[in-house]
């Protein structure tokens, strides 16, 4: 008995799927798994791809879950929010992790294939670039590498047409709050810059978390989000620094250079300044 090969089927596994939905058909395998199509014969190029795909999948997730947080915000659901937000952070904690996969392709590695991406980059990744503009790093200049894709565009112009996530949060902020200036108008097409009337408010949070539990629980789940956030950039930066060092980006950045200025961008600043202040 013990040499014969373990049946799953005996102990009530499903063993024919002729005639029955498999793992493959509900994930659409085939569909998925024929897209890696590496452009040259160099071993990594397959690395490169998978890498790029997946987060693309992860940021797809992040932006439902971004979607889907703003909705449960309006409707006042904060303890679904927080949950939807908390995703969020461990998506971008996914994608943190996903970087030192990559970082095992040296610049020889990548030097065998990279002519063959000509000038495509992840500069050009709408996804990464909605999730900006939902969080509220606004900059209508980007849009302007879709205009060939105008339903990228159309979802792009969108989004800048209406207050941010952030926006959205100040707006509970002002509302739960009491002060004397009034709630500041949305920044639409514009990276969010910091207000001093938005971190009196948090200011007031941060120094009253009892009376204000709900807005000091929404503004760490903010700042664990951005922190997340900043180490993906952070990864990306020293991971290109490692496989190219300072040439110019396939997209035709400056490279590292481009990198390192997004290194300097705050989504939510009144939350990072308003510690200096308690």
């Amino acid at each position: 008995m013990g040499d014969q090969p373990y049946n799953p089927g005996s102990d009530g596994a499903q063993m024919d799927f002729r005639a029955a939905m498999s793992y493959g058909d509900y994930l659409h395998l085939d569909g998925i798994l024929q897209q890696q199509h590496p452009l040259s014969d160099a071993h990594d190029e397959m690395l490169f791809i998978i890498q790029h795909q997946t987060s693309e999948l992860w940021m797809k997730l992040a932006i439902h879950e971004l979607s889907a947080a703003r909705d449960a915000l309006h409707a006042g659901q904060m303890s679904q929010m927080f949950k939807m937000l908390a995703r969020v952070a461990r998506i971008f904690e996914q994608l943190n992790n996903a970087w030192d996969v990559l970082r095992t392709m040296t610049p020889a590695d990548y030097t065998r294939f990279r002519a063959t991406l000509g000038p495509s980059s992840g500069f050009q990744s709408y996804q990464y670039r909605l999730i900006e503009f939902v969080l509220g790093n606004r900059n209508p200049n980007m849009v302007k590498p879709h205009a060939h894709v105008p339903g990228v565009a159309a979802i792009l112009e969108a989004e800048l047409a209406r207050p941010s996530f952030y926006d959205e949060v100040v707006t509970l902020l002002f509302a739960e709050v009491d002060g004397p200036d009034p709630t500041p108008d949305p920044q639409l097409n514009t990276p969010h810059s910091a207000r001093p009337e938005i971190q009196a408010r948090w200011k007031t949070v941060y120094e009253n978390v009892d009376r204000h539990w709900t807005l000091y629980e929404l503004g760490e789940k903010l700042v664990d989000l951005e922190d997340y956030f900043r180490r993906w950039r952070f990864n990306h930066v020293t991971t290109v620094e490692r496989v190219i060092g300072f040439k110019r980006g396939t997209g035709g950045t400056s490279g590292v250079q481009y990198l390192r200025r997004m290194l300097e961008v705050e989504l939510f600043p009144e939350l990072w300044h308003v510690r200096g202040d308690l």
